[in-house]
């Protein structure tokens, strides 16, 4: 049973606003390192997410080590340039302006990892759909991503690095797997407009797009492969 957990500031926002203010954070940290107290009410709520037959396949792994962080780094500018130099004329002109992580600046990373095996093998709900394991676990990194987002604490989620080199830099065990390093710390801001949208690389999707009623219906913006 989980505890009652840290106090949670009555200023908060509630979870409609905290939906709607979330961003994927890369520029607009302030370099301040994110407090302990603010830190595991944000952890609190992450480990308070739903998951299948209660088997919380998450773990957290902080790392506030410069010398981690900016090898961490390094690796990610070296996936960004190679895909930079994979993308066609037009659309690498509008990458790269495009800011993709905060590792440093941050000065916290957060890795949320899966174990598949927790729970031990019957585990109830997952028999017919294996896949919902991982799902508890990005359920894990959405209520993580809305609490901060409550406290003013940014959140940016990395993506451009080789797994085994992740795994290896934190000494994973092979049955465990990097599901996500998040660059989390205080922001200046959380911008109005998402980067992406921002600088011209992909607009949202208007949610009436996304709706259908009775059964699954085709749209042709959803035929025409995308860059």
């Amino acid at each position: 049973m989980l505890s009652e957990g840290p106090a949670v500031p009555t200023e908060c926002l509630s979870v409609y606003d905290a939906i709607r203010l979330r961003r994927d954070v890369r520029a607009e940290f302030t370099g301040e390192v994110v407090d302990d107290a603010t830190l595991m009410r944000i952890l609190e709520a992450a480990h308070r997410a739903p998951s299948v037959g209660n088997s919380m396949p998450w773990d957290f792994v902080v790392i506030r080590e410069p010398a981690m962080l900016q090898k961490f780094a390094d690796h990610v500018g070296d996936k960004r340039r190679e895909f930079h130099e994979s993308l066609p004329a037009d659309r690498s002109e509008t990458f790269n302006p495009i800011k993709i992580e905060g590792i440093v600046e941050s000065g916290t990373g957060i890795v949320v990892t899966h174990n598949q095996s927790r729970g031990g093998t019957h585990v109830l709900g997952r028999a017919s759909v294996p896949e919902t394991g991982i799902y508890s676990t990005i359920l894990a990194i959405q209520n993580l991503w809305l609490a901060a987002t409550a406290e003013g604490v940014g959140v940016g989620w990395v993506s451009f690095y080789d797994e085994p080199v992740l795994a290896d830099l934190l000494d994973l065990p092979a049955h465990v797997k990097p599901v996500a390093w998040l660059c989390v710390g205080p922001v200046t801001e959380f911008q109005a407009v998402p980067d992406l949208e921002r600088f011209g690389w992909r607009n949202r999707r208007p949610l009436e797009d996304a709706i259908h009623w009775g059964r699954f219906t085709d749209r042709a913006d959803d035929l025409i492969p995308r860059g």
